[in-house]
């Protein structure tokens, strides 16, 4: 059993090329499986069942071992167990179907208010360039679109009249969500530069590269990068961290989870919902420095 775990390894290293890190934590993770096979007194790979690998994983979760470790382990063994099956060692893979431990929802970083307001409020609007930039960010802050959604959009996604913006979304839902004035200020004076950068009259794209093309995401990505840095941001700038202010910041506000999930397009209110974990830590905060008993006293 030890050989067809060395096999198994040199095929990583040397057909597969992994990295020597990426075959050592499968070395560690199969060493752990051929240990439980000793100690159940088992001969060879066909007696492991579905059972035993459930319970691999569970006893590892007991002992510490984070989500994303358990998502190793069964990973390792699936794979190795995959690797057996080709070579008619076993005649079914145990380890398919098996569920590892959820990971734990990461709470979105955002900007407070005020360090984003100063970001904003500091931005030059001097050059083209410029003005083009911050419209993108403030439009990305007031609407709280996504990255692609962004770069997809067209002139005509713009509406003045009520400070709206047509918005085609994931799995091509179609929703309109509002956007401020500071948003309209800076959108007013980029479609006069606009035209400037428009070398197809054609070319429907709100916002265009100095070659006259829709920018990418990738391009939007490096201009936020590059103006949070230049005015000195703590974090990397990038654009979810602006849609996830707009969230935190609206539900602050409002407490409406219903119409935070509406202006973020989330199919779901589940998905919307890890935003009212961070709601609560404003709210402890904010209790925290207001409430006459929750205030600590001086030793």
């Amino acid at each position: 059993m030890e050989s067809d775990i060395q096999r198994y390894l040199n095929r990583l290293l040397h057909e597969k090329r992994y990295s020597e890190h990426t075959v050592n934590n499968y070395r560690r993770q199969l060493e752990r499986l051929l240990a439980f096979c000793h100690d159940a007194g088992y001969s060879n790979w066909q007696q492991i069942t579905t059972q035993d690998i459930r319970m691999l994983i569970a006893k590892r979760h007991r002992q510490g071992a984070s989500p994303s470790s358990s998502a190793l382990q069964l990973s390792a063994m699936r794979r190795f167990l995959e690797f057996l099956l080709s070579e008619k060692k076993i005649t079914v893979n145990p380890a398919v179907g098996v569920r590892g431990p959820k990971k734990a929802k990461r709470l979105p970083k955002n900007i407070d208010v005020d360090s984003l307001n100063h970001f904003l409020d500091q931005m030059p609007e001097d050059e083209p360039i410029e003005v083009r930039d911050k419209a993108m960010m403030e439009l990305l802050y007031s609407s709280g679109i996504r990255l692609a959604e962004l770069s997809a959009m067209d002139i005509d996604d713009l509406s003045f009249s009520d400070q709206s913006l047509r918005v085609l979304g994931k799995g091509n839902k179609v929703r309109e969500v509002p956007f401020g004035n500071s948003s309209k200020k800076v959108l007013s004076l980029w479609l006069k530069e606009r035209n400037n950068f428009a070398k197809n009259s054609d070319e429907k794209a709100l916002f265009l590269s100095q070659q006259g093309n829709r920018l990418t995401n990738r391009a939007i990505q490096q201009r936020l990068a590059h103006w949070g840095k230049k005015l000195g941001l703590n974090d990397r700038l990038h654009p979810h961290k602006l849609r996830h202010s707009c969230a935190t910041h609206v539900l602050e506000s409002s407490s409406d989870l219903r119409a935070v999930q509406e202006l973020l397009g989330h199919a779901s209110i589940s998905t919307t919902q890890i935003y009212t974990h961070l709601d609560f830590q404003h709210l402890a905060k904010t209790y925290d420095a207001a409430h006459p008993r929750a205030r600590k006293k001086k030793e």
